[in-house]
């Protein structure tokens, strides 16, 4: 398996590790429920050094990012992040990315870790049918990424840096000093909280993960895994690649429809998405709370209240803020209504659900 610049680290603190996507990555250090209370309380520090960086430069970079996903981004201000899908023609999701805007021609693109290599062979393809001058680099290897997230996150960050972070408002970023290494520093993250997002050479992970650790003591900081880092992300609906969304979804159907500038003069998936929005998409993704016991996993089938199969579950967990057992999944679009009573078979059996207005929190 892969391994981050802190995986040692994680081992001498004791975290219980797991295969994601071939990288050894920490589940969880003192319990799932307890992180995640904590960054919706305090604040967390994710190690999410296995998340992928492509660099996209050139005279026509701006141009071609429009056209390589489908929110616009080449007008956005410099020091701006933009989140978009980015799709095949056929209106499939290739992966959902966060496009950092360095200049006009050059972008700082982030990947899902289990997608480098897919979207780096993607992106490499597009530009070399590009009419425009355009560059695509991989620089995965050259960055460690810690993601510092919770309601106390500015608090701990401000003391390991002269910058003020009042100026980085959310979904910005700028290249600032944190512990007297110069780093890349959004307001951006996974859990819908408050946060940062640190990228800087691997080889000062260990130095920078224990200061913020010790600067956030007072805090309450504590190390989070990525079991709190789903059931957080859930709670808040953000789509997980390869549960929630994929190849055989399309940004319509998965609520993403605010990322889709139809207005752009072309980009790719366009034709197929401008079809799916005239015919009205057949399915939604819906947020549901089941209402007897059982967690809700990937790929249960979903059924009307007449027991009729309408679609599947895409992700499901217990909702430590909720303290109800909540998911996602795809539904007939007659049946995604907010009150819609629906069954999950879990196994053998069958649990009500009612479909609910999300974010769930």
């Amino acid at each position: 398996m892969e391994k981050t610049p802190l995986n040692s680290v994680h081992h001498e603190m004791g975290a219980k590790m797991t295969d994601f996507g071939g990288w050894e990555m920490p589940v969880e250090y003192s319990g799932i429920i307890d992180e995640h209370k904590t960054v919706r309380r305090d604040a967390g520090l994710f190690d999410v050094s296995h998340m992928g960086e492509i660099v996209v430069r050139g005279q026509e970079a701006g141009s071609f990012i429009d056209y390589l996903v489908t929110n616009r981004v080449s007008t956005v201000p410099q020091g701006k992040v933009v989140y978009s899908p980015m799709c095949y023609p056929e209106g499939g999701i290739v992966d959902d990315l966060l496009i950092y805007k360095i200049q006009d021609d050059q972008y700082f693109l982030v990947v899902n870790a289990s997608n480098t290599e897919k979207d780096f062979a993607w992106i490499s393809e597009q530009a070399a049918k590009f009419s425009g001058e355009v560059e695509v680099k991989n620089h995965s290897r050259n960055y460690a990424l810690l993601a510092l997230q919770g309601p106390r996150s500015e608090e701990i960050l401000s003391q390991l840096t002269p910058a003020s972070l009042d100026d980085i408002p959310a979904f910005n970023f700028s290249n600032i000093e944190v512990d007297g290494i110069d780093m890349l520093v959004s307001r951006t993250g996974y859990t819908g909280e408050d946060g940062f997002e640190l990228y800087f050479a691997p080889e000062k992970a260990e130095k920078i993960w224990q200061s913020l650790l010790k600067a956030g003591e007072r805090a309450g900081l504590k190390p989070a895994g990525l079991g709190a880092r789903d059931t957080l992300r859930l709670e808040k609906c953000l789509c997980l690649y390869g549960n929630d969304i994929s190849k055989e979804t399309n940004p319509l159907e998965a609520g993403l429809g605010w990322t889709v500038k139809f207005d752009k003069d072309d980009f790719v998936g366009k034709d197929a998405l401008e079809r799916v929005k005239e015919a009205g998409p057949p399915r939604k993704l819906v947020g549901f709370i089941l209402q007897d016991r059982g967690i809700a996993r990937h790929n249960y089938p979903i059924l009307s209240s007449q027991e009729e199969e309408i679609g599947h579950v895409t992700s499901g967990s217990y909702s430590p803020s909720l303290e109800e057992n909540i998911g996602l999944g795809y539904v007939e679009s007659s049946q995604a209504q907010p009150g819609q009573i629906i069954k999950i078979k879990i196994r053998s059996r069958l649990v009500s659900a009612e479909v609910v207005e999300t974010p769930f929190i």
